[in-house]
């Protein structure tokens, strides 16, 4: 008996050993897959207030162009019937807003989209004082309207003529209307959901908006939006529930002073991962139960032989080997209940592994939905510029005897050129941050380089009214590069300067060279940084800490980019401070290379710049975007050609029919049908078979650009045109070779 309980002892002392990692694994995963349920949640709910405030943020800027569309009517403060007809029109097709307004500068709503029964004065309003004050677009704050009697926040646009404010545009937009911006944000039972104004007065919530709407925030959401939490913060609220709030504001300072701010019950977050730990409890309290029972019943050598193999299984599953089994039979006895318990356990981390694998999945789909949107937002934002490079080009062809316009149209065009660089940069943003992206290198001058990098910078020096001192030399300092990303590499240390030197300021920027290397040095006496921030200022999404004196914000991502490009360049960059206050140094080097030929005055203009005007070709342009469609227009007018416009794509079969245009220009997204499908129509007419059939869209995807080609287009333009391809392939289109 002394030796069976001896036996026994020990056995219970080995099972102790075996299940100890089990058990610690066990628990500090609970701890911390409960911690990660919590962190993830964090992140999921600020990313949900984040959603939130940018779709109502989206309808504010909606509101913005529409009122900025409507200061620019140059008889609008002539008529006040016309005015009222007007805006009456304007409020039918919105119907999210219950009224739009002119204000004069004494407060008298002299127009109005809804009659009211009496003179209505709002010179006492805030909003209107501010829009007059600040001459820009303001999101007032929540008021009850004394003409419409409903709910609403009022949007006021300064109308400014001559560089004087002379009345004030509005527009009412009815609160039970702007829950609708965020119907798509899916809250769990027991969340709350506000959008409240700059005084914290709530202009929605969900649930129950109808009972809050003009009422305070509590006082706990109140002083918990005092402090600007960066991360969600767990808050009681008056219904005893604890909740975890995220706050985010709509939209920049420019837009509005509105906050979202979403609550989830704490409760709620945690329950998942309490629920796994509970169950991990109770499996290691049933491991360690048929352990120690094993342990007492058994005896001899071939148990302990098995309660071994039972810990090195143990061990190999605490080092990540979830694949790993018993491989013991499971008889009718506390070992094989013991191996079984072991391997279920093993089975469902396996189990999450995968479920954790599903999720990456589905986090790549979100990746490529993500790519999607990018094209999406490229091409709304081509869209514009198209009609803005071509007049551009036609000032510079209507003028060319002005050197004055002529000058201002190319400094236009270089600046549309470069925004639509840098919305293709928005579609590779992530090749670039990885390396992957290709240089088209040249031979350059770095005068230049940093010459235009300063032209786009220069806004920004503006602004905080500082001092820009230029040290470059007359001789050329020659480099081979790809001249896109070396200004924007300059155009980031410069944005980075001005960023963090405060006003009346002072950045300096030098270019010298030094045997085989050329130098660019941009020096500021700004905030300077502190010795941990010069060793990781390179690295992505660093930035110094924010204060009230430094808001301007940014994502971190300025400085990483400038290092990986000017890598890629066989370069280096470096930065330095003396300290906190002592400003800061950002210096480029790169291999010397031969200068490229210097243009001489008076040169020849290059080749085919005038030769569309040799021979006139009819010519047919649809596009739905006016702006577009009559800028392009004008460029084929001034090279001598005949013009036709359409902006539907019935129009256009109708015009190519009766004049049988030899060039036709056609936008894909048309309203009735596409322009693929135009272009099918077109090639099937006899009198635009033979015709040239050129494709002009925002979309510049390849797949976009190979449907087009198999629709039976000839060419392909991404908005906006690049007018110097236009004029060749003007030049190469013979009128008689597609009569």
């Amino acid at each position: 008996m002394p030796r069976l309980s001896s036996l026994r002892a020990r056995l219970i002392l080995l099972v102790g050993l075996a299940i100890t990692p089990m058990a610690a694994m066990t628990v500090l995963t609970g701890v911390r897959e409960r911690e990660h349920a919590i962190d993830v949640a964090r992140e999921n709910l600020q990313r949900v207030a984040n959603l939130a405030a940018a779709n109502e943020a989206q309808s504010l800027e909606g509101a913005r162009q529409i009122l900025r569309d409507l200061s620019s009517i140059p008889d609008l403060l002539d008529n006040q019937d016309d005015c009222s007809v007007l805006l009456s029109d304007i409020l039918s097709k919105n119907t999210d807003y219950v009224n739009f307004g002119l204000i004069q500068m004494n407060g008298d709503v002299t127009c109005s989209a809804v009659a009211s029964v009496g003179l209505v004065n709002l010179g006492d309003r805030p909003h209107f004082r501010r829009a007059i004050a600040e001459r820009r677009f303001i999101a007032g704050n929540y008021v009850f309207g004394r003409v419409i009697g409903k709910h609403t926040v009022n949007l006021t646009f300064p109308v400014i003529k001559n560089g004087d404010v002379r009345a004030v545009l509005f527009a009412a937009l009815d609160l039970t209307e702007l829950d609708k911006f965020v119907l798509d944000v899916k809250l769990s039972p027991g969340s709350l959901m506000w959008t409240i104004d700059g005084q914290g007065t709530t202009i929605s919530r969900r649930p129950d908006p109808a009972s809050w709407f003009g009422k305070p925030i509590p006082q706990h959401l109140r002083q918990a939006l005092a402090t600007r939490p960066a991360v969600p913060v767990l808050l009681t609220d008056g219904d005893g529930v604890e909740r975890l709030y995220a706050f985010a504001r709509v939209g920049k300072a420019d837009v509005s002073d509105y906050t979202v701010i979403i609550g989830m019950p704490y409760d709620e977050i945690v329950a998942a991962a309490t629920r796994d730990q509970l169950i991990a409890v109770a499996g290691l309290a049933m491991t360690i139960t048929l352990a120690l029972l094993a342990a007492w019943f058994g005896g001899d050598i071939l148990i302990v032989r098995r309660v071994q193999a039972l810990v090195r299984t143990a061990n190999r599953i605490a080092t990540g080997s979830l694949d790993t089994r018993t491989g013991l039979r499971y008889e009718d006895e506390e070992i094989g209940a013991l191996a079984r318990s072991l391997d279920e356990m093993a089975h469902a981390l396996q189990k999450k592994e995968l479920e954790r694998d599903a999720a990456a999945a589905s986090l790549q789909a979100a990746d490529r939905r993500k790519d999607e949107f990018l094209a999406m937002l490229a091409h709304e934002l081509r869209n514009p510029l198209a009609p803005i490079s071509s007049g551009a080009q036609v000032l510079k062809m209507a003028h060319a005897d002005n050197p004055a316009v002529a000058r201002t149209a190319e400094i236009i065009a270089r600046q549309v050129e470069h925004m639509t660089r840098l919305i293709d940069d928005l579609l590779d943003v992530s090749r670039v941050t990885r390396g992957l992206v290709k240089l088209n290198r040249q031979p350059l001058d770095l005068r230049t380089v940093v010459e235009d990098a300063v032209e786009q910078a220069y806004p920004l020096f503006k602004s905080k009214r500082q001092q820009l001192e230029l040290d470059i030399p007359h001789a050329p300092m020659g480099i081979n590069a790809d001249h896109k990303r070396m200004v924007q590499v300059i155009v980031n240390l410069l944005n980075n300067a001005a960023k963090y030197t405060q006003e009346y300021g002072h950045i300096r920027v030098r270019i010298e060279r030094d045997g085989a290397l050329v130098r660019v040095e941009v020096a500021d006496d700004g905030i300077g940084m502190a010795p941990e921030l010069v060793a990781r200022v390179f690295e992505l999404f660093t930035q110094a800490e924010r204060t009230s004196d430094r808001s301007q914000g940014g994502l971190g991502l300025g400085l990483a980019l400038a290092r990986t490009l000017v890598t890629l360049h066989g370069g280096t960059v470096r930065a330095a401070s003396a300290g906190a206050n002592q400003g800061s140094t950002f210096t480029v080097e790169l291999p010397y290379a031969e200068p490229p030929p210097q243009a001489q005055p008076g040169s020849a203009p290059a080749p085919g710049a005038h030769a569309a005007r040799a021979g006139g070709l009819r010519c047919l342009v649809v596009d739905d975007n006016v702006d577009a469609a009559q800028t392009l227009a004008l460029f084929l007018e001034a090279a001598g050609h005949v013009v036709h416009v359409a902006h539907r794509a019935t129009e256009a079969l109708e015009l190519a029919r009766r004049h049988a245009p030899q060039l036709c220009f056609l936008d894909i997204g048309l309203p009735d049908i596409d322009g693929n499908q135009l272009a099918r129509q077109l090639r099937a007419l006899p009198q635009t078979a033979a015709a040239q059939l050129v494709a002009v869209t925002g979309y510049g995807r390849k797949e976009d650009q190979e449907k087009s080609i198999a629709a039976g287009f000839d060419h392909y333009f991404v908005k906006p045109m690049d007018t110097a391809k236009l004029v060749q392939l003007l030049a190469m289109v013979r009128p008689e070779a597609v009569k």
